[in-house]
C-alpha cells in the first residue's frame, strides 16, 4: 500500500531545529478499507512497533533499545517519539532516521521505525608513507576494523594527518581519503587514505626589523628551534615547524628581558613562500627601554630574615633587569631541587607558602620590588602511602623513603626519595609519582602516596657459542628482589621467592677447556634497621691443559690444570657525612690458585700453590639518578684500596737472596736460548724445575697493595640528552722489591670490558676501537722464551659518552650513544707516563630488558697502534658486543 504524508511532520519541527538534527520524519497512513482521519497531538494506544532497513543488527534488539512498548499510551507527536528519535541518533551507528505511522484502529496507532544503518569499516589502505608507518597512522586515527564511518570521522582523520604533516615541517601536506564498497560483507566499505606530504618547507633566511639594541646574530642564537637553513647543520633542522616557532617567539621575549628589556615584544610575524621547498621568515619586534632593578623588599616573612632571602635571591639593586632570572630566583620549574625561594620554604615545612614579585615603581630606567610572601601555615605529613607495588613488600619500600609520617613536609626530601627508589632497580624510574593528597591549610597537614610500577626484577643469562677450541655454554640466573626468608615457603615460589631486597645469582659457565661457577647473596640491610649491606660470594674457577695434536685438533688434558678457589665477605654502610650520598665498605677475601703441571705465560711456575688473602677498603659517592639504568644526573665515586699482609716482614726468609736466585736462574735459561746438546738440555730442565721451586717459594703469600679510582660524572645537555664523563685509574704496587709485583691482579685494557672469565684476579677494562686487552704489555716468558702477556701494574683512562634514549619503558629501556676514549696500560710505575695514551672513538646502542639484563654493541676506531708484538698503523675499526656490563 502506498503511504501518504500527513501533517504529523509539523508536530516535530520544533524537536528537529532544537536538536539540530535534520532527519526526515514522515508520518504516513496506509490506503485502508475505511480510513482514518489521524489527529495531530492526540494521545493513542501503541498498537504495535516494525522496524524496516536494518542489515546487520536484529530487529528485536532496536524496539528493545526504543524502550516504546505495545499497548502504552503515546502522544503523536510528543516527546516518546522526539526522545527515542534523538536516543537513535546519539548512538552514531545510523545515517538517517524515520518514523511512520502505518494505520489507525480505533485508538490505536501502529508506527514504523525506518533505519539507514552507517556502513561498517573493513580495510584500510595507505599511500604515500613507509609501509613501517601505516600501521601507526591507523591506531593513531583509531581507524579499527569494524568501526562505524561517518563524516565526521573522514573529516577529523584527513585534518590530523594534516595537521601531523604540518608540524613535522611538511606544510604542502595534503590528504585525500576515499570509501568503496566491499562485497564480501554486509554494509561494509573499505578505506583509502592518499598521503602527499609534498616537499619538506625548509627556512631560507630570518629577517629581524625593529631591533637596535641586540644584533640579529644574537636573536638567532635565541631561537633554539627554528634556524635557517645552512649546508653544514645537522643537529639543529632548518624545518619550518608551527609549534617549536611558537615557542622560539617566546625565547626571543626573554632574550630581551634577560639583558633589561622588559617591555620588549614581538609585533608580528609572518612568513612568505618563496617556492615549495623554502619559506623566508620576518620577525618585527619593538624593544623598549632598559632597565635596572631598584631596592627590593621582602613582604610578609617571618621564618627567614631579609638578609637570608636576599642570600637566595641573588639579586642586588643597580643590577640590569632579567625578567627570567628573577622568575627562576622565585620559583624555577625546570629543576625540581633549584635552590630558588619558594623550595627554601617547601622543603622547610611550608608546603602553601606563596611568593609574588610585584612591580611597585618604575621611576626612568630604575624598577623597585617589593617580594610578598604568604608564608601560610607549617604543614607536617599525616600520612605516607606506597601504592603499585604488587611483589616488592613494603618495608623494602619505606626503609628508602625520606618521608615519614609526622615530619615537616619538605619537597627535598620527596626528590630524593623519588631517586632512591628508582636506583632499587624494582620499579619504572620513569613512572614514581608522588601524589600530595587531601592538603589542609587550615590543619597544616597533608598526605603523600608514592604511585610505583614494578618492572622486571630478574634476569636469565642463557648463552652459547664458539671460542677457545670448542663449544662454550653458559648459564645465569640473578633475581635482584630475592627473599631469603622465603626460600622454604612453597606459596612464594613465583618462580621464586621475591620482595625483600636481596639478590642471589648463580652463575655457570663451562667448556671442553675450562669452567666457572659462581654464587653470590646480597642483604640491603642487614638487621632490618640500618643502611648496612652484606655481600657474600663463592666462585671456583678451572683452566685445564691443552695442546694439539699431528691433525691439528685441539687436546684437552684434565689430569693437568689451573684452579682458584674463592670466598669472600663484606659489608658497606652508608654514612652521613659528608653527607649522606657517601657509603664506607670493607671486605674479606681469600683465594688459593692450585697449579697441577700447569705452565703458563703468567706463572713461571707449573706445580704447587698460591694464597692470597686480603682486606679491601672502600669510599665512594653515588648521586647518580633518578634511574639506575639511564642516569641524567649526579655522579658516581669510587676509591678502593686492596691490601695484604706484609708477610716478608715477619717470615724470616731472605728474600733479597731469593730474588737473586731468580734472576741468576732466568738469567742462565735466556743464555742458554734453544738447547742445542744433551748437556745442555740436561742443565734446562734442571734450571727450569730450580725456577719453578723458586718461584714458589716466592709467591707461596701473596702480598700487594692495590689502588683503584673511578669516576662518573652524568651532564644533562638539553632534555634527555646526557653527557657521561668517566676517569679511571689503577695501581698495583708491593711492599717488599725484592719479591716484585704479583703475577696475579693485574690491569688488562682494551676491547669489550668484559671479565667474566678470568683466572687470576684480573681487571679488564674497557677501552673500545681496540681488541680485547690488546693494550695490555708484553714481557718474555723465562721458561718459554715466548713474548707473552704479563697485565699491567697501572693503567689510567679518560671517556667522554653522549647518550639520548630512544625508549625508557619498563619493558625495554633503548638508548644510543657516541663516545671518545683514551687509555693505555703500563708494566711499571717507572714506564707510566699519563698523557701516552690510546685513543678511539665510536657509536653504539644499549638495550636493557629486565628478564635479560643489558645488551648492546659498538663500533669503535682505534687511532693508535695496540700493544701486540708486530702491530704496526692504527688500530682501525673494531665491534664490541656488550653483554651483561655495567651501565
Amino acid at each position: 500500500m502506498e503511504k501518504r504524508a500527513n501533517n504529523l511532520t509539523k508536530g516535530i519541527t520544533n524537536f528537529i531545529l532544537s536538536t539540530l538534527i535534520i532527519p526526515l520524519f514522515l508520518f504516513s497512513a496506509h490506503g485502508i478499507a475505511q480510513e482514518t482521519d489521524f489527529e495531530e497531538g492526540k494521545q493513542y494506544i501503541l498498537g504495535g512497533l516494525t522496524v524496516t532497513g536494518l542489515q546487520s543488527y536484529n530487529e528485536q534488539t532496536v524496539k528493545s533499545y526504543t524502550g516504546l512498548r505495545v499497548g502504552q499510551p503515546i502522544k503523536v507527536p510528543g516527546d516518546e517519539i522526539s526522545a527515542v528519535i534523538k536516543k537513535l541518533w546519539n548512538l552514531d551507528l545510523f545515517s538517517n532516521v524515520e518514523m511512520f505511522y502505518t494505520k489507525i484502529e480505533d485508538n490505536r496507532i501502529f508506527l514504523e521505525l525506518n533505519i539507514t544503518e552507517r556502513p561498517t569499516l573493513n580495510n584500510v589502505i595507505v599511500y604515500g608513507v613507509k609501509k613501517r608507518k601505516v600501521e601507526d597512522i591507523i591506531e593513531d586515527t583509531d581507524l579499527k576494523k569494524g568501526k562505524k564511518i561517518t563524516e565526521s570521522l573522514i573529516a577529523n582523520t584527513k585534518n590530523y594527518l594534516q595537521n601531523k604533516y604540518k608540524k613535522q615541517g611538511f606544510l604542502n601536506a595534503k590528504v585525500a581519503i576515499a570509501t568503496s564498497t566491499d562485497t564480501t560483507g554486509t554494509n561494509v566499505q573499505n578505506m583509502v587514505i592518499n598521503v602527499n606530504k609534498g616537499d619538506k618547507v625548509k627556512i631560507k633566511s630570518i629577517n629581524f626589523v625593529g631591533n637596535e639594541k641586540l644584533s640579529n646574530k644574537r636573536l638567532k642564537k635565541s631561537l633554539k628551534n627554528t634556524k635557517k637553513k645552512k649546508f653544514y647543520r645537522f643537529w639543529k633542522k632548518s624545518k619550518y615547524i608551527s609549534a617549536d616557532f611558537e615557542e622560539d617567539l617566546s625565547n626571543l621575549v626573554d632574550t630581551y628581558a634577560e639583558r633589561g628589556y622588559r617591555d620588549a615584544r614581538v609585533l608580528s610575524d609572518t612568513f612568505v613562500k618563496l617556492d615549495e621547498k623554502n619559506i623566508e621568515l620576518t620577525i618585527k619586534v619593538e624593544e623598549g627601554d632598559k632597565y635596572y632593578f631598584g631596592e627590593i623588599n621582602f613582604v610578609g616573612n617571618s621564618v627567614y630574615t631579609d638578609r637570608q632571602l636576599s642570600q637566595v635571591l641573588g639579586i642586588k639593586k643597580g643590577d640590569t633587569y632579567n625578567g627570567v632570572l628573577l622568575k627562576e630566583r622565585i620559583a624555577d620549574d625546570s629543576k625540581p631541587d633549584a635552590e630558588d625561594l619558594t623550595n627554601l620554604y617547601q622543603n622547610n615545612g611550608y608546603l602553601f607558602s606563596s611568593i609574588n614579585p610585584v612591580e611597585v615603581s618604575a621611576v626612568n630606567d630604575t624598577i623597585d620590588f617589593e617580594i610578598r610572601i604568604i608564608e601560610g601555615k607549617e604543614t607536617f605529613l599525616d600520612h605516607v602511602t606506597v601504592s603499585g607495588n604488587d611483589k616488592t613488600n613494603d618495608h623494602v619500600i619505606f626503609r628508602e623513603i625520606r618521608t615519614r609520617p609526622g615530619q615537616k613536609y619538605s619537597k627535598q626530601n620527596i626528590v630524593r626519595t623519588i631517586r632512591e627508589l628508582g636506583q632499587l632497580g624494582f620499579f619504572d624510574a620513569e613512572q614514581i609519582v608522588p601524589d600530595i593528597i587531601n592538603p589542609d591549610p587550615n590543619a597544616g597537614t597533608v598526605d603523600v602516596n608514592y604511585s610505583l610500577v614494578e618492572s622486571g626484577s630478574s634476569q636469565i643469562e642463557l648463552q652459547g657459542g664458539f671460542g677457545g677450541g670448542g663449544f662454550i655454554g653458559t648459564l645465569g640466573l640473578s633475581f635482584s628482589n630475592f627473599s631469603l626468608k622465603n626460600i622454604f615457603n612453597k606459596e612464594a615460589y613465583k618462580p621464586v621467592p621475591m620482595g625483600d631486597g636481596q639478590t642471589f645469582a648463580l652463575r655457570l659457565q663451562a667448556s671442553r677447556t675450562f669452567r666457572v661457577y659462581s654464587l653470590n647473596f646480597s642483604e640491603p640491610w642487614l638487621g632490618g634497621k640500618k643502611p648496612v649491606r652484606f655481600n657474600l660470594s663463592l666462585s671456583r674457577t678451572q683452566q685445564f691443559a691443552t695442546g694439539y695434536n699431528q691433525n691439528g685438533r685441539l687436546d684437552v688434558d684434565k689430569s693437568r690444570g689451573f684452579a682458584i678457589t674463592g670466598v669472600s665477605a663484606g659489608l658497606a654502610k652508608r654514612v652521613q657525612w659528608p653527607d649522606d650520598f657517601f657509603t664506607l665498605s670493607h671486605s674479606l677475601s681469600y683465594q688459593l690458585y692450585d697449579f697441577n703441571d700447569y705452565n703458563s705465560g703468567l706463572f713461571n711456575f707449573g706445580n704447587g700453590s698460591s694464597n692470597s688473602l686480603s682486606y679491601t677498603f672502600g669510599i665512594s659517592r653515588s648521586s647518580q639518578g633518578p634511574s639506575r639504568i639511564f642516569p641524567l644526573s649526579g655522579s658516581n665515586f669510587e676509591l678502593t684500596a686492596k691490601f695484604t699482609p706484609p708477610y716478608s716482614l715477619f717470615s724470616g726468609k731472605d728474600y733479597k737472596q731469593l730474588r737473586q736466585d731468580v734472576d741468576d736462574t732466568t738469567r742462565r735459561l735466556f743464555e742458554i736460548g734453544e738447547p742445542g746438546s744433551a748437556e745442555e738440555q740436561l742443565e734446562f730442565n734442571q734450571l727450569r724445575g730450580e725456577l719453578e721451586e723458586l718461584e714458589e717459594e716466592r709467591f707461596k703469600l701473596l702480598e700487594y697493595y692495590k689502588i683503584k679510582f673511578k669516576g662518573d660524572w652524568y651532564t644533562r645537555i638539553v632534555d634527555k640528552l646526557v653527557l657521561r664523563t668517566n676517569a679511571e685509574f689503577g695501581f698495583l704496587g708491593a711492599y717488599n722489591h725484592d719479591i716484585g709485583d704479583v703475577p696475579f691482579e693485574r690491569f688488562y685494557v682494551g676491547g669489550d670490558g668484559l671479565g667474566n672469565f678470568t683466572l687470576d684476579g684480573r681487571d679488564v677494562v674497557q677501552l673500545r676501537g681496540y681488541e680485547n686487552q690488546s693494550l695490555t704489555p708484553y714481557i718474555t716468558n723465562a721458561i718459554t722464551g715466548n713474548l707473552e702477556q704479563d697485565g699491567g701494574t697501572i693503567y689510567n683512562k679518560f671517556s667522554l659518552e653522549m647518550r639520548y634514549p630512544l625508549t625508557l619503558k619498563p619493558s625495554a629501556s633503548i638508548y644510543a650513544l657516541s663516545f671518545l676514549e683514551a687509555g693505555n696500560a703500563f708494566n711499571n710505575f717507572n714506564d707510566y707516563n699519563p698523557f701516552e695514551l690510546k685513543r678511539s672513538a665510536g657509536v653504539g646502542l644499549r638495550i636493557f630488558m629486565p628478564a635479560f639484563g643489558l645488551l648492546g654493541i659498538d663500533f669503535g676506531y682505534g687511532f693508535d697502534t695496540d700493544a701486540r708484538p708486530g702491530s704496526v698503523g692504527p688500530s682501525g675499526w673494531q665491534t664490541h658486543f656488550i653483554i651483561g656490563q655495567q651501565f
